[in-house]
């Protein structure tokens, strides 16, 4: 309890560190909002008029604790560019992104933890090659290149796919999911091979261990060495780096929704910098930091969980 106690508290911080860099850094950058709404020949009357009226008058860490205490209640801001609710235009968006980011995420676990037992275990040599040149093929390929090759095979030459056909989650959730099956897939690859890589190396590890040559020595069978003793040590690296992987998908799916034309935040996010529309930005920033860093703090507690001899330093 006292160490999940402890990390609420970093993860409070770390959280509002992130909210005022995320805040700071778009008063910081070129650009002018009010010359983008009202036009390069708008007098600096007419933009000192919209300034005060968008509240961007006033001291920094004013506006910016006072845009705090509003996020923290669910008010968002308004956009800008659109003149409504930031949390309006988010609310069909991000889910969309999330459900893609948590399908990646799924099959990545699920296709390569059995993967990584099985290539850590395996006693072929032939088998152990194929999966390491396998993987290091998979892990030199951007997602967004294996999209694009994966849009080209199922949408262009086996016809059993099209981009831009998405049905919302609204409509249909599982026409929705069929449509992410291969945005997910393509955003997953390269984790998996990582994974397996990770995986089958920390098996090895584990399979040199004193503890392993000990139960051998006193007949154990090695299906129940490995289930009972090897596994549960193996997987704790690998916890941290699907944690670590969680993040970097969320990333991905951004970056892939643009190439299979989802309607998540990423045309969102893309528009509003370009508009310099700072509360769209800032609230997408501020999300997607809050994901990575809560995915890392049940890491750590899972962490905790798989091995109850690490302690809080």
């Amino acid at each position: 309890m006292k160490y999940a106690i402890k990390k609420s508290l970093t993860l409070i911080i770390t959280l509002f560190i992130v909210s005022l860099l995320a805040f700071l850094a778009f008063q910081v950058i070129p650009g002018d909002p009010t010359t983008k709404m009202l036009g390069t020949e708008a007098t600096e009357e007419a933009k000192a008029a919209l300034r005060a009226q968008l509240g961007l008058d006033g001291p920094v860490i004013a506006r910016y604790f006072n845009w705090l205490i509003s996020f923290v209640k669910g008010d968002m801001g308004t956009s800008y560019s659109y003149q409504m609710p930031v949390s309006e235009m988010l609310a069909d968006k991000l889910p969309v992104t999330f459900l893609l980011s948590a399908m990646s995420f799924v099959l990545t676990v699920v296709i390569s933890i059995p993967l990584g037992i099985w290539a850590g275990s395996a006693k072929s040599k032939a088998a152990d090659l194929a999966i390491s040149a396998l993987d290091q093929m998979v892990m030199s390929v951007p997602p967004f290149f294996i999209g694009i090759l994966a849009t080209w095979l199922f949408g262009t030459v086996l016809n059993v796919f099209s981009t831009g056909g998405f049905i919302s989650y609204k409509e249909s959730l599982s026409g929705c999911i069929s449509y992410l099956i291969l945005p997910a897939f393509s955003i997953a690859i390269p984790r998996i091979a990582m994974t397996v890589r990770m995986m089958r190396s920390s098996i090895i590890a584990e399979l040199e261990r004193d503890y392993v040559r000990t139960a051998r020595s006193r007949g154990a069978a090695r299906g129940v060495i490995l289930s009972r003793h090897v596994l549960k040590n193996a997987l704790i690296p690998v916890i941290t780096f699907l944690a670590v992987s969680a993040a970097e998908i969320m990333t991905g799916s951004i970056i892939i929704e643009q190439v299979f034309a989802i309607p998540g935040v990423s045309r969102l996010l893309l528009a509003a910098i370009s508009g310099r529309d700072f509360p769209v930005v800032q609230a997408i920033v501020v999300i997607l930091a809050a994901w990575i860093v809560i995915i890392n703090f049940l890491a750590d507690l899972l962490y905790r969980i798989a091995d109850p001899r690490i302690r809080l330093r």
